[in-house]
C-alpha cells in the first residue's frame, strides 16, 4: 500500500513539474542562428534589430523564434552573436544616447493561420541603446496577442534598465544575447459587482428606515419655509382693500 502511495505521489510531481514547464517563457541559449531550430513541428518568425547613428532603422536578422504547440504556444529563440563591427557600433550609439530597436512581422501565432503571414506589416520596440549595453546584452521581449493568437504588439526592456554610464567590455559582455521571451494574451478586466452593489443599497435603505432620526417628514424638514410662506400669504392678504372699497356712494 505504501509503494503504490509512493507511485502515486511521484506521478503527481512529476505531472505538476510538465504543467509548469509546459508554458510559453524561454531564454535565450546564445547559439548562432539557425543551429539546432526543429521547425518540423512548429513555425518560424524572424527577429530584428537595427541600431543605427544617424536614427534612421536599417533593420537585420537578430534571431529566430520557434513556435510550437496546439493548445498551448511554445516559443524558442536562437539568437547570433554580435560581430565586432556591431559592438563598436553599439557602444558608439549609446555614447550619444541612440535608440535600439527590435521588430516582429505582425502575424498569427496560430500554426494553421500562416497565410500570408508577414503582409500586414510590422510591429516594434525600442530601449535606450545604453541601457542595452550596461545590461550586458540582457533583455526581455514579450509578445502581446489578442484572443484570436494575432500579434498585436511587442515590447522589450533591459536588466536593469537604466543607464550608469559603467564601462563594459566589447569581448566579454557584448558577445552574446541573454533575453528571456515570452507570450502574453488578453486579460480579462473584473466583473462590475453588480449584485453586490444592489445588496449594499438595500441595507442601507433598511438600516435607514429602521432608524426614526432620519426619517424626517418634509414639515420637520422644512417648516421655516413653510413658516414663512404663511405669513407672507397672511400679509399680503391682509393688505388687500375689502371688495366695492373702490366704489363711488350715491
Amino acid at each position: 500500500m505504501a509503494a503504490v502511495w509512493s507511485a502515486n505521489l511521484v506521478l503527481s510531481i512529476l505531472l505538476a513539474i510538465n504543467l509548469l514547464t509546459d508554458q510559453f517563457v524561454s531564454c535565450n541559449n546564445g547559439r548562432r542562428t539557425g543551429d539546432g531550430l526543429d521547425t518540423d513541428t512548429g513555425f518560424s518568425i524572424t527577429v530584428e534589430h537595427s541600431f543605427e547613428l544617424d536614427d534612421s532603422p536599417r533593420f537585420r536578422e537578430r534571431g529566430v523564434m520557434v513556435l510550437k504547440g496546439a493548445r498551448e504556444t511554445t516559443v524558442s529563440l536562437s539568437q547570433a552573436q554580435l560581430s565586432e563591427e556591431d559592438r563598436n557600433m553599439l557602444k558608439e550609439v549609446a555614447a550619444v544616447d541612440g535608440l535600439y530597436r527590435i521588430r516582429v512581422p505582425r502575424m498569427s501565432l496560430q500554426a494553421d493561420r500562416q497565410t500570408d503571414r508577414q503582409s500586414d506589416g510590422f510591429l516594434s520596440a525600442f530601449v535606450r541603446a545604453c541601457s542595452m549595453v550596461e545590461s550586458h546584452l540582457s533583455d526581455v521581449i514579450t509578445l502581446h496577442t489578442d484572443v484570436m493568437g494575432y500579434l498585436i504588439g511587442v515590447s522589450i526592456v533591459t536588466i536593469p534598465g537604466a543607464c550608469h554610464g559603467a564601462e563594459v567590455e566589447d569581448e566579454v559582455d557584448l558577445e552574446a544575447f541573454n533575453t528571456t521571451l515570452s507570450i502574453m494574451g488578453p486579460v480579462n478586466a473584473p466583473a462590475p459587482e453588480t449584485a453586490l452593489f444592489i445588496e449594499r443599497m438595500e441595507q442601507e435603505m433598511e438600516k435607514k428606515g429602521k432608524n426614526p432620526q432620519e426619517q424626517k417628514s418634509f414639515f420637520a424638514k422644512y417648516w421655516y419655509l413653510i413658516l414663512g410662506g404663511a405669513v407672507f400669504l397672511m400679509a399680503t392678504s391682509s393688505a388687500q382693500p375689502p371688495a366695492g372699497g373702490d366704489r363711488e356712494q350715491n
